[in-house]
């Protein structure tokens, strides 16, 4: 099985992910990934300078030492050979090797000797070299010209082919009748080394249990100080569900309990405004839906008095029949908006009756598109229906959404200015959606966020010409959160509003694509599908 870069690299990525997503959203995770970082960095730095200190400090006094040492036992075996009767090359080879014998054994397992000719040494006596032939490579040319030339004791580092450091020292000796020749001690530094790497271990041991201290104590005091965050956190998500009598426990007299306190205190406010507010409400639906039902009978019979006068307009004086034929319209938009009123209070005490059956969307939308075109001829505005190719069924309430459709048209038209209004229907596998588009007096993006509002208008001076009573977008999007759908709206100042109604197929719910955006130019339209022919063509 084969797998792409990219696919690997989102596998090997989506830990990483999930770990920053953890970090970012806990204040805990993060005072302590913080804490954590800073005390390594800290011991770390301090660690460094502590084992340098305390090396060189190891180093610089074994070197004092050795060089102390090795001077006067150069010194007294310098001493020795001098006061020696040794004459022939036996006798004098013999001296040598008892009195670095006894140095050898003066020095201990941790220094070693090494005997050398000088190379200025011209005498026919010659001595078998003393020491270990292993350690002579440790002897360099600097060192060997500097004891030779200033004839004076010098000393250099050096690794013993053990790996383990270690200081040789080195001084001119006069052998008498063999003369010149070089006594260099190898001193071993591991005894310093394990030292330091015992310091080393302490240090760190000491370390990783002072920043886990430093961990804990932070865990703890954090912990303190979040868990009462939690805790409002956690209330006021209760109180955000609605579970308006949640409140937090106080403990103490601290801070915390100052904050839980005073947390309760606006619960309760907001408890009592928010009980305030919904009674209010309930009032305000009850007295519309009152008010709608008790007008309907009165209604009822001055509808039928005005069906009497305006049917008996011809016998009446011009200003008689004027009178009549306004009143009879003045009731129609006075029924009008009695029905928008209580569709209104049905939808508020979550009364409405939905009656769900599988239904072509485009085929409701040419319906209501053919019905309004007669009111657009006369307001000079031409409607171009563009539809994708294919069905767009959806199960729905085809009525409510029929209204949806009308109203948005209804208000296109409005304020359409003459121009043309353009509708939309796309789908995808899991979204219908419906764009209503002109491009006439336009909305800000203030006004698009209140074009939804009851009885809100953009314009309070401009006079309706086709009797909207100021509900009807409002009922739309209720209409359409009923469906488990979407209704927005989108515009520019002069350049006009978009609507975009989106509706699930199916019980799965909206998609996470589009089928259409929201904000769509005149250019975009043709790209949905073909324009669709009305049976009902009205010549502008």
């Amino acid at each position: 099985m084969r797998f792409s870069a990219r696919a690997v690299g989102m596998m090997l990525l989506a830990p990483v992910q999930k770990l920053w997503r953890r970090w970012t959203r806990s204040m805990l995770l993060r005072v302590i990934t913080s804490t954590l970082v800073v005390g390594l960095a800290a011991v770390a730095v301090l660690g460094a300078y502590v084992t340098t200190e305390i090396r060189d400090g190891l180093v610089d006094k074994r070197v004092e030492r050795i060089l102390v040492e090795s001077a006067r036992d150069i010194e007294s075996t310098q001493q020795v050979f001098e006061a020696s009767t040794a004459e022939t090359p036996g006798e004098l080879q013999q001296l040598v090797i008892d009195q670095l014998q006894a140095l050898n054994k003066l020095g201990g397992a941790s220094r070693s000797l090494v005997l050398l000719r000088s190379p200025n040494n011209d005498s026919d006596v010659f001595l078998t070299l003393f020491g270990q032939q292993e350690l002579i490579p440790l002897i360099t040319p600097d060192l060997r010209a500097s004891v030779v030339n200033e004839s004076n004791q010098f000393w250099q580092p050096a690794e013993l082919p053990s790996g383990a450091p270690a200081v040789v020292v080195g001084a001119p000796l006069d052998l008498k009748s063999a003369e010149e020749y070089e006594l260099y001690f190898v001193y071993s530094l591991a005894d310093e080394e394990d030292t330091l790497a015992l310091i080393q271990r302490v240090l760190a041991l000491g370390a990783s249990a002072l920043v886990l201290l430093v961990v804990f104590m932070t865990w703890t005091v954090t912990l303190q100080a979040v868990r009462p965050v939690r805790a409002a956190a956690r209330v006021a998500a209760r109180l955000a569900d609605g579970h308006l009598s949640e409140r937090m426990r106080v403990k103490g007299n601290d801070e915390m309990a100052t904050l839980a306190t005073t947390f309760n205190d606006m619960a309760a406010s907001l408890q009592r405004q928010i009980t305030r507010m919904e009674d209010l409400s309930r009032l305000q639906r009850r007295f519309v839906s009152d008010v709608s039902h008790e007008l309907r009978t009165p209604l009822t019979t001055v509808r039928m008095a005005s069906d009497v006068l305006h049917d008996a307009r011809a016998d009446f004086s011009p200003s008689v029949a004027r009178s009549a034929e306004l009143l009879a319209t003045q009731l129609d938009r006075f029924e009008a908006l009695l029905a928008d009123l209580l569709e209104i209070s049905r939808i508020d005490a979550g009364a409405a009756q939905l009656d769900f059956e599988a239904h072509d969307v485009a085929e409701v939308v040419r319906d209501q598109v053919e019905t309004l075109a007669p009111a657009a001829a006369d307001q000079g505005v031409p409607l171009r229906l563009w539809v994708q190719e294919g069905q767009h069924m959806a199960s729905m309430d085809a009525p409510r959404v029929g209204r949806i459709v009308r109203n948005l048209l209804s208000n296109a038209i409005e304020h359409a200015q003459d121009g043309p209004v353009d509708i939309g229907v796309a789908s995808t596998a899991r979204t219908i959606a419906v764009v209503v588009r002109d491009y006439g007096v336009g909305l800000s993006p203030s006004q698009a966020q209140r074009v939804f509002d009851r009885f809100w208008r953009g314009d309070p001076a401009r006079a309706r010409t086709m009797g909207g009573t100021g509900l009807g977008l409002s009922i739309a999007r209720e209409d359409a959160l009923l469906h488990d759908g979407v209704l927005e709206a989108a515009g520019r100042p002069g350049e006009g509003a978009s609507f975009r109604l989106m509706l699930p197929c199916g019980s799965r719910g909206l998609g996470l694509r589009d089928p259409l955006p929201l904000e769509m130019g005149e250019q975009d339209f043709p790209d949905v599908g073909p324009r669709v022919s009305l049976s009902t063509e009205v010549e502008l």
